[in-house]
């Protein structure tokens, strides 16, 4: 009896709501006015069911928003058609000699691996040379290198040493375990991107430009799973967060010694942060009894900024990862860098050569995205071509693209993975793959 009178109740709330009260159903305030309008023309009990019944429309219209939220967030989606399964270098196949390569092989897994590869092998052309700028612990480069047999010239670049010579150990084992071209080079160099154009004119036989350039803009797990490194929001350790081991600026000089407003800015727009002015004046007290020397004294400071949020533990880690992201983007320049490397990249590039870009935050994907529009063409507008999905069998991730007068974009959206790799490899969540390739 009680539910069918709270079934009646609730559809005469509907009935009233959706006639001539000319409030939306969705709203807060529909619900509240039409308690009100109720409350004294029933009984006790009538107002109870009454109470229950609005609460109900407003939980019931506030998850369908969550989901049609949700729905429109994912139609917007450009997801891989891949499956997410790519075989890779086994790890007994690598020199484990070491216990930074073993520590390598465990935890580092290569975000959208197969779309890159589909990038790279799907072209017209023949995949001569090639330059992966982020080379990290060379998983997309190794598996490049087994798959490219025609390719002559590998040329790879990271800023960390120690990451660079794990990378050695693994592109040494993917040409041991393949059939590359009898004239095949690989050559590794500890550089920033940026310096890809000064860097290529020391190379010889590229005069022409090369034919693939790839950059993966994602942490690896190698480097965010080392405390040392103080990149980990979970893990105490010193507050570093230089990608180049050489370079002089860290994360503990901006967050003690850089003007107020400046350590404001950078928690406002490299972390879009919303709560950055309180955790700004929460930075300048701690500078008052010592200042801020480890990770783990800085999630002390965020932590107590986010007393009393909603969200709990979620709640303050999330802000965490946000106050990180935006110390190490102001540590190592990441965006500057960035937006100046995308040009200069496309520059490098063989007439037919593309250059894919894997970004981690909205930040990165805008500076691409942004950077890729200006690189061919201000003309764009009505250039845009939606590929069919038979058009080419071996260009299947290509949905629409942008012509201009210096090249085109293939992914006019990102491309995201699929959700098969979002379950194994949850660092994998926020990628997004664009792609430009040279006239």
């Amino acid at each position: 009896m009680a539910a069918t009178a709270n079934a009646n109740a609730k559809h005469m709330m509907l009935m009233m709501l959706s006639a001539s009260i000319s409030l939306p159903v969705s709203s807060r305030c529909a619900s509240l006015s039409a308690k009100r309008l109720l409350y004294n023309q029933y009984s006790t009990r009538s107002q109870t069911l009454v109470r229950s019944a609005c609460t109900g429309i407003t939980t019931d219209t506030s998850k369908k928003k969550k989901k049609e939220k949700g729905l429109a967030k994912e139609k917007r989606r450009t997801r891989s058609l891949r499956d997410g399964d790519i075989h890779i270098l086994k790890e007994e196949d690598v020199d484990s000699s070491s216990s930074s390569t073993v520590m390598m092989q465990q935890s580092h897994i290569p975000v959208m691996l197969g779309e890159v590869l589909d990038v790279f092998s799907s072209n017209l052309k023949p995949l001569s040379s090639f330059v992966d700028c982020t080379l990290g612990a060379a998983g997309h480069a190794s598996t490049i290198i087994q798959s490219h047999p025609e390719l002559k010239l590998f040329i790879g670049m990271d800023v960390d040493p120690l990451a660079l010579r794990m990378a050695r150990s693994r592109i040494n084992a993917a040409i041991s375990h393949s059939h590359p071209h009898p004239n095949f080079q690989a050559l590794t160099f500890v550089k920033n991107f940026r310096h890809i154009r000064s860097l290529l004119t020391q190379v010889d036989h590229i005069s022409s430009g090369v034919d693939g350039i790839l950059m993966d803009l994602g942490m690896s797990s190698m480097q965010v799973n080392n405390p040392a490194r103080g990149f980990s929001v979970l893990a105490n350790g010193p507050l570093d967060m230089r990608m180049d081991p050489q370079a002089s600026l860290k994360a503990e000089d901006i967050l003690n010694s850089w003007p107020d407003s400046e350590v404001g800015r950078i928690l406002r727009d490299y972390g879009e942060e919303r709560n950055w002015r309180l955790l700004q004046n929460k930075i300048v007290q701690a500078r008052l009894q010592g200042g801020l020397h480890s990770t783990g004294e800085l999630v002390d400071v965020i932590r107590s900024a986010t007393l009393g949020t909603k969200g709990g533990r979620q709640g303050w880690i999330k802000t965490a990862t946000r106050v990180f992201q935006a110390l190490r983007i102001a540590v190592n320049d990441e965006l500057k860098t960035l937006e100046d490397s995308l040009h200069a990249c496309f520059d490098c590039l063989a007439p037919g050569g593309r250059l894919a870009v894997i970004s981690f935050h909205s930040l990165e994907d805008r500076i691409v995205k942004q950077a890729f529009l200006k690189i061919i063409g201000e003309e764009v507008r009505n250039s845009i071509r939606k590929v069919e999905g038979g058009e080419d069998e071996k260009e299947l991730w290509i949905r629409q693209t942008i012509q201009g007068s210096n090249g085109t974009i293939l992914t006019k959206r990102p491309i995201t993975p699929s959700e098969k790799e979002e379950g194994f490899n949850r660092r994998s969540r926020s990628a997004k793959l664009r792609v430009i390739q040279k006239l």
